[in-house]
């Protein structure tokens, strides 16, 4: 009687502590899931979450409000037992740091390969969002994108200018496999590039991420959707790059600055202008290595093939932290390596010196 009492004892306390996960269940989601796994709310990393009052900047990198908009965008039915907040803190957390799978699992009391799981599951679902946040404007944004950079560039000559590209070097480990060499770079360490157009504000409006180190930056730029198809930017409008990139009309309107030696007053003052039209650009890529310093300022602990899925999970977020107003300004500080030459200058075509003359002289 004795063991049957204790039996029966321990099965009530089985279906007490079932009724509990799943009222947590309902109260985080909304919906009512099946549980196969406890979240750990005593971790300090969820608690931290969980305290209302608490500052989610320093430890992840993000705002509350960039956190709960990145949970709605990604508010899908579960499958697993892993209740959605976890899997978003953990993800954050570990771009946030840039830390190894090992670290993050002792930091959130969870199995390594769970860990590995996770992360490799969430920058799926991130990247499923991304033509939803990273995208063109349409005609009518045009006009207010114009406005932005005539602002930016202190010229009227600059209202017609819809978007800012340019590029970086993103560092990752010495990929083992026979081509590792061409993922080294003109500064003499081994990544994977990324490319992007953003608008006046910073927001990217299309990133391209992906080639190796080696490879010169003009290629990448011949071998992106938006070059090969031309659909930006539209009739009537250009984007602005550095001089790294050709002046170009066709397939798609790219002004870059006047080359040394200028010729004269007009050609010193349109590059100045330029200068301040393309910052933007500069700019964004500075507040995404000053939010994500463990991806940008040390090489990713990630196998090499999965690189670029990080980088283009980090640029999505770059845009979900601007629209909900959680801005870092860029900090001082980069790269050590000095830049050798790039290699041979890419000559200009005629349709595009003409447009920037006409700029020019505007």
């Amino acid at each position: 009687m004795a063991e049957m009492a204790a039996v029966l004892q321990n099965n009530r306390a089985n279906i007490q502590r079932r009724a509990r996960l799943q009222r947590l269940a309902v109260g985080l989601q909304g919906e009512r899931i099946n549980m196969y796994a406890n979240p750990n709310h005593h971790v300090p990393m969820v608690t931290i979450y969980m305290d209302q009052s608490k500052d989610l900047r320093f430890d992840y990198r993000l705002s509350r409000e960039s956190i709960e908009a990145l949970m709605t965008l990604l508010r899908r039915e579960k499958t697993h037992g892993w209740v959605q907040h976890v899997e978003v803190l953990l993800v954050v957390y570990w771009l946030a740091h840039g830390l190894s799978y090992s670290v993050v699992s002792r930091v959130f009391d969870v199995p390594k390969t769970t860990v590995f799981n996770i992360v490799h599951r969430m920058c799926e679902a991130i990247l499923c969002l991304l033509e939803k946040v990273i995208h063109f404007p349409t005609q009518a944004q045009c006009a207010e994108a114009g406005n932005g950079f005539h602002r930016h560039a202190n010229s009227p000559a600059f209202s017609h200018c819809v978007g800012a590209i340019d590029g970086c070097h993103i560092r990752i480990k010495a990929p083992n496999s026979p081509h590792a060499q061409d993922h080294l770079n003109r500064k003499l360490f081994f990544s994977v590039q990324l490319r992007g157009i953003c608008d006046s504000y910073g927001k990217f409006l299309d990133i391209f991420v992906g080639y190796p180190g080696s490879v010169h930056d003009t290629r990448v730029l011949r071998n992106s959707p938006v070059f090969v198809r031309g659909c930006y930017p539209p009739a009537g409008h250009y984007i602005v790059g550095d001089g790294g990139s050709p002046c170009l009309r066709e397939p798609l309107n790219l002004i870059t600055p006047y080359r040394e030696p200028l010729r004269g007053r007009v050609e010193a003052r349109f590059n100045r202008h330029h200068a301040r039209a393309r910052s933007v650009v500069e700019r964004a890529f500075g507040m995404m290595k000053t939010r994500w310093r463990g991806i940008f300022f040390k090489a990713l602990e990630v196998h090499h093939t999965f690189s670029p899925k990080v980088i283009a999970v980090c640029a999505v977020l770059h845009n979900i932290c601007l629209t909900a107003g959680d801005i870092l300004e860029p900090t001082e500080g980069g790269d050590p390596v000095p830049l050798p030459p790039q290699g041979p200058v890419q000559r200009d075509e005629h349709a595009g010196q003409h447009y920037r003359d006409r700029l020019a002289a505007h």
